[in-house]
């Protein structure tokens, strides 16, 4: 999906996970014991339209799912056990693919490729560390705070996908958490199994070089081929193969170091300066604005979320000057970022 401004104002995309993964999670609630059909009625979910081919849901939509979860079972640490991650979640084609990789660096960086089929709405990267790889998860595009626990279950099914991937036993190096530390952190070591550090700058584990050497019994690159034209096609479908796709994402990776100049970006993407602005021309869509749209759309994720102050959102979003930070949400929301903070409840 291509972004454009419409007489002056941003337009984002609406971001969406698959059907088939928010089915796992759906499994898991039930494991829990909660009623899944009330749950989906409370959230405004059709149970009939989930089983759709090819169905998608708002991010919003699933947020207030594990909301209101989280509300019912009475439960903050809903989902966050290893039996629960193992047996429930679903990558669909994208897992069928990872398995076919030659060893575990592989599969995850074609999880990193292909995160968008099962949802746009969350960002995987990896980044190199002397120890191995940390992957790093976040959500963006939604307009309400996201629970810790939708964080916590899909950074754990993860772990739990890479275990079974490589049919061997082994914990994170270390795991960092954007959130407070609980009263009792007791089952989120015996759920990750290693160190934790909470009240993080991102939601992230690092697994080790040697872990990341682990071969993958199911290697098999001839259906790893058939399968990433498959997933390419899917991204293409979603929109996630355009330039200015690719230019949002490089945008969102890079705001919380400045504001980001087009000929980085450009470069980042292995492009010239020149043939970035031929392509986007052609897409109908400036840098400028996606830019802009990109900002607006993380605005209303960092304001929803309580532990980051005014400044802090306006830093995560590369403003240099927080005055400018306040006249571009007068003009996203029609009101200064503490009035829209306080508008939507954070």
């Amino acid at each position: 999906m291509t972004s454009g401004a419409s007489q002056g104002q941003p337009h984002a995309p609406v971001r969406t996970s698959s059907a088939a993964w928010l089915a796992g999670v759906l499994a898991m609630f039930a494991a829990e014991g909660l009623d899944v059909p009330v749950l989906l009625r409370d959230a405004g979910l059709d149970a009939a339209a989930l089983h759709r081919q090819h169905a998608r849901v708002p991010v919003d939509q699933i947020t207030r799912l594990w909301q209101r979860a989280v509300a019912r079972v009475g439960k903050p640490t809903l989902g966050l056990q290893r039996s629960l991650a193992a047996t429930h979640s679903n990558t669909g084609t994208v897992g069928h693919v990872m398995s076919c990789s030659p060893d575990l660096q592989g599969a995850l960086t074609h999880l990193a490729r292909y995160m968008a089929v099962i949802s746009d709405a969350t960002a995987f990267t990896l980044q190199a560390d002397a120890r191995g790889q940390w992957l790093s998860t976040a959500h963006t595009g939604g307009t309400l705070p996201i629970p810790r626990q939708r964080v916590e279950y899909a950074m754990l099914a993860t772990l739990m996908l890479c275990q079974w991937l490589t049919r061997a036993e082994f914990d994170p190096a270390l795991v960092e958490l954007a959130y407070p530390r609980p009263g009792n952190d007791a089952p989120h070591r015996a759920a990750f199994g290693c160190e934790l550090r909470f009240d993080a700058p991102a939601n992230r584990m690092l697994i080790a070089s040697v872990d990341l050497r682990r071969t993958i019994p199911t290697y098999d690159a001839e259906l790893a081929d058939m399968l990433e034209a498959r997933l390419d096609k899917q991204l293409a479908q979603l929109g996630q193969t355009s330039t200015a796709s690719r230019v949002r994402a490089e945008i969102a990776r890079r705001l919380q170091q400045g504001e980001p100049r087009r000929e980085v970006i450009a470069r980042e993407l292995g492009l010239a300066e020149r043939t970035l602005q031929r392509r986007l021309q052609e897409e109908h869509v400036s840098y400028q604005t996606l830019l802009d749209d990109t900002r607006h759309e993380l605005a209303q994720q960092y304001l929803a979320e309580e532990r980051h102050s005014l400044s802090d959102v306006a830093d995560l979003l590369g403003y240099g000057d927080s005055s400018n930070f306040h006249r571009a949400c007068k003009r996203w929301f029609g009101v200064p970022p503490a009035q829209y903070r306080a508008r939507i409840g954070a």
